[in-house]
């Protein structure tokens, strides 16, 4: 399931007018209160933040802080757009049959993995070819078909998985529990999320109510570098909610569960290409064509080894 990127275009063009010459001459010389769209999160996690400012440059009180705060995250916005499209022209680039292959090798590694294999509750990304999103066709067929148990291996235990669905444009998303595909409808977008009840009428089991820690997470992304810094599509639905899975586990005492990213080889960067602000959330470990990318499964050994 990819982010809303509409949502940075809007975005980009409140901040270009927020901060024009226009704008600030015409509110009052002395001071000039704006409200400014700062994006935060790995995918450019849209807050609205205000403060004011004076025309040298300081605060009402003569600070500069919140100045080069906006400063710092205007910079920090300006590169995600720049890497965002670079890495959206690439995939564009890529050879059918060569992401096919990339998503089947992708495939293979996560299913053979052993954090994979031992893990018995997950959230997943519902994956969509539009997007040019890493296939995940085969992982949920994988934990959605119930197969018998083999004494001699954790593979075939049975599996709980939790998919996502976006509620609003404000970074809202649940991750609520599918029996099987057929409990998947397109959205708006053309997205396959689930349906808010089952066929009988019941609502779906929500990943922040369950009384169980959740294992695994895999995860969608734009691009990634091998520090675990993962830059999402501008929406900040992941950011949003794994910051708030984490506090959860936190507040319960639970195991912090794996996340791992899964990746096309071009959207891997060099170690701090991909730039991050506050509140952005570093995966684990990053499934490319070639392999895992092992960023901090080893020292998580104790929650679930590889």
């Amino acid at each position: 399931m990819g982010c809303l990127s509409a949502i940075s275009v809007i975005s980009v063009s409140a901040s270009r007018f927020l901060t024009s010459p226009s704008f600030f001459l015409s509110r009052p010389r002395h001071i000039r209160s704006i409200s400014r769209l700062a994006f935060i999160a790995s995918s450019s996690l849209v807050g609205l933040r205000s403060f004011s400012i004076t025309m040298d440059g300081g605060d009402s009180n003569g600070n500069r802080g919140d100045q080069k705060l906006g400063a710092d995250l205007d910079a920090v916005f300006n590169e995600k757009r720049v890497l965002r499209s670079k890495v959206r022209k690439a995939l564009r680039s890529m050879d059918p049959l060569h992401r096919s292959f990339e998503d089947d090798a992708i495939q293979r590694i996560v299913l053979d993995a052993q954090w994979f294999r031992s893990s018995q509750r997950l959230c997943a990304y519902i994956s969509c070819s539009a997007l040019r999103e890493v296939d995940t066709s085969k992982i949920l067929s994988e934990i959605l078909r119930n197969p018998s148990h083999d004494s001699d291996s954790q593979v075939h235990k049975s599996k709980k998985v939790y998919v996502p669905r976006v509620e609003d444009n404000n970074c809202h998303m649940r991750m609520l529990n599918i029996l099987s595909v057929d409990d998947l409808i397109a959205n708006s977008m053309n997205i396959l999320e689930p349906a808010p009840v089952d066929a009988d009428g019941n609502e779906r089991e929500d990943v922040m109510h369950t009384k169980e820690p959740i294992d695994l997470f895999i995860l969608p992304g734009l691009a990634f570098d091998r520090s675990g810094r993962r830059l999402g599509r501008g929406g900040g639905y992941y950011d949003t909610f794994l910051k708030n899975y984490q506090d959860l586990a936190r507040a319960r005492n639970w195991k912090q569960p794996l996340f791992v990213a899964l990746s096309y080889s071009v959207q891997i960067m060099n170690d701090g290409v991909v730039p991050v602000a506050q509140f952005d959330v570093p995966v684990d470990a990053i499934v490319t064509p070639a392999g895992v990318i092992d960023i901090s499964l080893t020292s998580s050994s104790e929650r679930m080894k590889l």
